[in-house]
């Protein structure tokens, strides 16, 4: 299956480098790019096949300058832009708004790759062609724009590659579509023509209202001359429905008064008059009913332009009453299920429907009423305007004023309503599909500018005053032709946008000479298009049976890598890596997964600079004399020697010419710690044993102690030590430390200070005797004291033996005594 490789580029974004010399170049694993609004610097794109073995496709992207100097011809010079164009109306008449239609070419952010027969192919070929997702219904090409260099897309392929092709796609999905802006103006005309309609709730509280409407009806003429010279007043009146008062819609007045009606329209939009004089037959009409059919009316007005006599003009509606509006649902409250359908119902300039119709809700009005552009102006009494300014934020582009209790007022209310409206501009479209995405910038005429908005918006404009719009118009995907329409609101011109997406290359075929392609082969839009069986960059891979799949496996590292790393093409399952944009930078191995840049810096420098090492997939190989991963060290010890010439003195590892000690020693030589534990303690018993042949280890001496020397003689400058062994005597020896490890001479002096112990039996003698003097002293203070006692009973129990039995007192009794006088 013949395959090639893609060159039509849509992508946005880049990253672009500035190499010495001035010249530009194109990161071999990004797409080519058209971002930029300067022509210096936005990128094109060539299809002719001036590539090298080993150049991406990518090298196809640069800009003009630059391409030419590689060898590509201007004809083969392509704008992947998107574009518009204006075109401005050819019929008379006095606009606000400009240009009146606009065609914009748009790139998509991604095209839509489908599988499907290219007609005219040998053999059936079949490839990848750009275009619009979809089956049966695939969409030719769209028109291109007009120009000198425009080429053909009857027979293009914007494919993706054969995994054993010699090129790769650089026709991918960019996220982003490039916009196509176009500045949309208004200007604000000085007496463009205004057609304005005037509401009343002619019920009795707005009996005054009605007599103003009559009386001023010849000065809200002249109050719009004074605005436009032409300018149409209509009139309608509204009033609820009751059928109980059908017949005597006023009973306590003796003045004649009409049948309510929920909305009547009184007078077409015509001059001043016609105006005044239908105005003059109007009766007051009875105020029965407690909800209104405020909406009902207001959506006739703007649901009916024929029959309101609407033009394409300024289109202004008043609305006066005193009353609130309903809300919609609330005909259900009355049995009325059905919903209203925002349509024109006037039978004879009577709306008679309100019974069968639910109210409109607000939303389905302020629709309507943009639908039409058409502005709203609530003309209500002091009760009733804050309900009507909350209405306000739900409908656009309207207002709300204050009316007197007379009503006189309503021509002053109109004007100042009228100048804030047509003071502030809304600029916006209708709906569009997800695919399109519309942006405006406003650039106003006080200085106020804001961008990226979902709408147009400038406050403060002045009659005559012009502003600029930017209309920016993305695609997120290759989208079908279509056109929307934006407004400014309230006014009636519009812009006609219609959308015509480029999602084919525009390329023409280059030539039918086989010969570049090894007569496997013809060139077309500057990418070999190869015959049944051969693949790559120059026909020159013969697949041989084997399967896309088992090509595109060889190219990879595994399953989950990418095709040669994505930094090379598989061409016939083996990896032809990338030349490198950047300087001095190779791209190698199987899979392309190694170059000599990415590797760990010393200094800012790759592997410390050319001098210290070279990177080689990701390590450094240092050069003689230098080590580290980074090649940042000196390979030498001579600041790791003690002054005997041993590296870290045996008790660490000499790194960047550097000691790393072992625990409890430290740098520069890795010699004992000054705030460390002292090794006295360690070694008393080595020492015991060592000198004296005594102690714990005196038979494993040699094993445990074999890190120590036995000196003879005191070492000089050393610092000894004092301790006590398990016999109580004191050993006074000296420790030296040597190279390694634990390592220490010992000096042992020949004699202990062992103190003499107690007389332990003397001690034990004088205790006995001590205790033995204390019991013979107690035993004589107390001897006599007993005595004593016993003698006094014995003379007591001798007297009681005396006396006669009867005669004795009871022990228990108390004696009495005679206390009389004798």
């Amino acid at each position: 299956m013949p395959e090639v490789g893609a060159v039509c580029v849509l992508s946005p974004l880049m990253r672009v480098r500035q190499a010495g010399g001035g010249n530009v170049g194109v990161d071999s694993s990004l797409p080519c790019v058209s971002s930029s609004h300067s022509s210096e610097t936005r990128w094109l794109v060539c299809f002719s096949n001036f590539t090298r073995q080993g150049e991406p496709d990518s090298h196809r992207c640069d800009t003009r300058e630059q391409l030419l100097q590689k060898g590509c011809a201007a004809d083969d010079i392509m704008d992947p832009r998107s574009i518009a164009e204006t075109q401005q109306d050819q019929k008379g008449g006095q606009k606000q708004l400009s240009p009146q239609k606009v065609t914009v070419y748009l790139r998509p952010a991604g095209p839509a790759l489908q599988h499907r027969p290219v007609k005219g192919s040998p053999g059936g070929a079949e490839g990848w062609r750009v275009g619009p997702a979809g089956g049966p219904g695939f969409a030719p090409p769209s028109p291109a724009r007009p120009s000198a260099h425009h080429l053909s897309t009857d027979h293009l392929l914007c494919a993706r590659p054969h995994p054993g092709a010699g090129t790769r796609a650089i026709c991918t999905d960019t996220g982003t579509g490039q916009a196509a802006a176009f500045n949309v103006n208004f200007q604000r005309a000085e007496g463009y023509p205004i057609d304005l309609y005037y509401l009343v709730d002619r019920s009795n509280p707005m009996l005054n209202d009605l007599f103003h409407v009559k009386k001023l009806g010849g000065n809200l003429v002249q109050a719009l001359k004074g605005i436009t010279e032409s300018g149409h007043i209509g009139l309608g009146s509204l009033i609820n429905t009751h059928p109980e008062k059908m017949q005597d819609p006023c009973p306590d007045q003796e003045k004649a008064c009409q049948p309510p009606l929920a909305f009547r329209h009184v007078v077409k939009l015509t001059d001043s008059n016609q105006f005044q004089t239908e105005v003059g037959k109007q009766l007051i009409s009875g105020h029965r009913d407690a909800p209104r059919d405020g909406l009902h009316a207001l959506m006739q007005v703007a649901a009916c332009p024929e029959e309101i006599g609407w033009r394409n003009v300024t289109r202004l509606l008043v609305f006066a009453t005193d009353n609130g509006l309903p809300f919609a649902g609330s005909g259900k409250l009355g049995t009325i299920l059905t919903l209203n359908d925002s349509r024109c119902h006037l039978e004879n300039t009577t709306y008679k429907r309100s019974n069968e119709f639910d109210h409109p809700s607000v939303r389905q009005l302020a629709h309507k009423l943009a639908e039409n552009h058409i502005q709203l102006i609530f003309a209500a009494t002091e009760r009733m305007v804050k309900t009507y300014e909350k209405l306000t934020e739900i409908i656009p582009k309207s207002e709300v004023g204050k009316l007197s209790d007379d009503s006189s007022n309503v021509v002053q209310l109109i004007k100042a309503a009228y100048e804030k409206l047509s003071s502030r501009v809304f600029l916006e479209h209708g709906t569009l599909p997800d695919t399109l995405r519309v942006t405006y910038d406003s650039f106003c005429s006080n200085g106020v500018s804001n961008v990226n908005q979902p709408r147009g918006d400038c406050d403060n404009v002045r009659i005559s005053d012009r502003i600029t719009f930017q209309v920016k118009v993305t695609a997120t995907e290759c989208v079908q032709a279509q056109s929307f329409v934006i407004r400014a609101l309230g006014f009636s011109d519009t812009v006609t946008v219609q959308v015509l997406p480029q999602c084919e290359c525009q390329c023409r075929d280059m030539s039918r000479d086989r010969s570049l392609c090894r007569d496997k082969g013809f060139v077309e839009c500057g990418i070999c298009r190869c015959d049944a069986g051969y693949i790559g960059k120059n026909c020159e891979c013969q697949t041989q049976g084997r399967s896309s799949q088992e090509l595109e496996g060889s190219c990879r590292k595994d399953s989950n890598s990418l095709v040669c790393s994505g930094l090379g093409d598989c061409v016939c399952g083996q990896c032809i890596c990338h030349k490198s944009d950047v300087p001095n930078k190779e791209i190698f191995g199987q899979f392309c997964e190694c170059d000599n840049v990415n590797c760990e810096r010393y200094d800012g420098q790759v592997c410390g600079g050319e001098k210290r090492g070279t990177c080689n997939c990701g390590k450094c190989q240092c050069k003689e004399g230098f080590e580290g991963s980074a090649c940042q060290c000196p390979r030498s010890t001579d600041g790791c020697l003690d002054q005997r010439g041993i590296e870290c003195s045996g008790r660490g590892q000499c790194h960047c010419n550097v000691c790393e000690c072992d625990g409890g020693y430290q740098p520069p030589l890795c010699q004992d710690c000054p705030g460390c534990p002292t090794s006295c303690v360690r070694y008393i018993s080595c020492a015991k044993c060592l000198k004296f042949k005594k102690g714990p280890y005196e038979k494993t001496c040699p094993e445990e102690c074999e890190s120590l020397r036995l000196l003879q003689e005191a070492p000089p400058m050393n610092g000894p030590c004092k301790e006590r062994d398990s016999e109580g005597c004191w050993m006074n020896y000296t420790l030296r430390q040597r190279d390694g490890w634990d390592s220490y001479d010992i000096y042992v002096k020949d004699t202990r200070e062992c103190v003499e112990g107690p007389n332990i039996a003397a001690i034990v003698g004088g205790t006995v005797g001590g205790v033995v003097l204390i019991v013979i002293l107690l035993l004589c203070i107390c001897t006599p004291r007993t005595h004593q006692s016993n003698m006094r009973e014995d003379r007591f129990q001798e007297g009681e033996s005396q006396v006669p039995v009867g005669q004795r007192q009871p022990p228990f009794q108390e004696h009495h005594h005679d206390s009389r006088e004798p």
